[in-house]
């Protein structure tokens, strides 16, 4: 096998002859709960494609029949099949909101090994799909004709932006709710973009730990996303929220000032905590008595773009314990909604201006066994081709203290991979 890179470049190019794709890598980062470099599905053997309505009893039953590796997908909109919620804001990219499929084919790095885990009907494919890849022979990629000035729009403008920020604020000092994950949508119309350039692109840049290339026929996730939601390994379950964001300095004394302001701001420790009791009660629901940790409280992360604030939950549950039934009841996760979360997701529906679906969702997997692991869908470009629609939204948390504008600057900090990928100058 050639080096890892040059093997996962080659792989990711040899998938996009297939309808059906997920790609996800750590680049490099590694952690006790991760299981790989990197792992490619494809091929779909069966597949589950269904709106809200009872779709996480569709899912279960699906995982349920398979038995099998089945990845796939989680919009934010599942909301409304775990609440009395509904979602009535505009969708320019349409995607189904919820999409699984069990792959014929699936490839795994691990340690600069490579391991074919086919399905026995495609098993003789093996030598000459590693030829093929290896070589890079046999992929013939369309070149595609893309829009050469992409021109980003903001679905709300500032000053709107601030008076529905000031409104949610209001909410939180009524003692309607204590935190919520306030977000906003940049898109482009009548653009096309080269799918996979772009998430290498965005990809160099980010080199996030939950890293993601999905394609669903004509529709595209291109993830740089730092957060874990949830995984399942035998009993234990982990949940690893992000709440707090700094940016990174090129003047390494300035970087180390910020990680530090970071690791010491009251008010992004407030929230991170916040959220933390939140997935504490959530893995409750089924955890064994006494058995829901913080493992890790507000430890500061660095990557490409940003410093960020993680914690870490786990518990553990019985062993007959349904998988779906596990994401079920912490969906969706806590960082991306607020608390109380109900309520907040009902203001975060009126004050938004668009149908959030993948994103602030999550992308994974289950495993035969029915272990699984998902991330959370941010600092993420998604691409409807038929549509030539794009659009990359971006979000922080509102909690009493905060401050419009510096919510507003966090929003842009975040949108930066995403803007810059797209040649936006701006």
């Amino acid at each position: 096998m050639p080096d890892s890179e040059t093997f996962s470049k080659n792989l990711l190019e040899w998938s996009q002859q297939f309808y059906d794709v997920v790609w996800l890598e750590s680049n490099e980062h590694s952690d006790e709960y991760g299981s790989f470099d990197g792992i490619l599905a494809v091929d779909a053997l069966t597949s589950l494609q269904t709106d809200a309505s009872n779709a996480f009893e569709d899912l279960k039953e699906y995982q349920q029949e398979t038995k099998d590796w089945i990845f796939g997908y989680l919009s934010y909109d599942l909301k409304n099949d775990v609440e009395k919620l509904s979602s009535n804001n505009y969708d320019g990219l349409e995607f189904p909101e919820l999409f699984f499929f069990q792959p014929r084919k699936i490839i795994k790095i691990t340690d600069n090994q490579v391991e074919f885990l086919y399905l026995n009907m495609v098993a003789e494919e093996i030598d000459k799909d590693f030829d093929a890849i290896q070589n890079q022979s046999g992929v013939q990629l369309e070149a595609v004709e893309t829009t050469s000035d992409i021109r980003i729009k903001l679905r709300i403008f500032k000053d709107e932006y601030f008076k529905r920020a000031e409104e949610m604020l209001w909410h939180i000092h009524r003692g309607d709710i204590y935190e919520a994950n306030f977000c906003q949508e940049f898109y482009a119309e009548e653009t096309t973009i080269d799918p996979l350039k772009t998430y290498q692109k965005l990809n160099a840049i980010s080199k996030s730990p939950f890293a993601t290339f999905l394609k669903l026929n004509d529709k595209y996730l291109l993830s740089a996303s730092p957060e874990r939601y949830l995984r399942k390994q035998g009993n234990e379950v982990i949940s690893q929220p992000i709440k707090g964001t700094a940016k990174r300095a090129m003047d390494s004394v300035e970087d180390e000032r910020n990680k530090v302001i970071l690791e010491n701001d009251p008010k992004e420790r407030a929230e991170n905590i916040m959220i933390v009791d939140l997935v504490r009660n959530d893995l409750s629901k089924s955890a064994l008595k006494g058995s829901v940790k913080v493992k890790e409280l507000c430890k500061v992360y660095s990557y490409e773009q940003v410093h960020q604030m993680i914690s870490t939950v786990t518990s553990k549950v019985l062993d007959d314990k349904n998988p779906v039934e596990l994401i079920r009841e912490s969906f969706p996760m806590g960082s991306m909604t607020g608390a109380p979360k109900v309520s907040a997701m009902k203001i975060i529906e009126r004050l938004e201006s668009f149908k959030r679906g993948l994103y602030s969702g999550a992308v994974g997997y289950f495993t035969p066994d029915g272990d699984f692991d998902f991330n959370v869908v941010i600092r993420s470009i998604l691409y409807n081709a038929a549509n030539k629609y794009v659009s990359y939204s971006v979000g922080s948390a509102i909690t009493a203290k905060a401050s419009p504008e510096k919510e507003y600057e966090e929003c842009l900090l975040k949108a930066k991979a995403m803007r810059e990928v797209l040649g936006e100058s701006s």
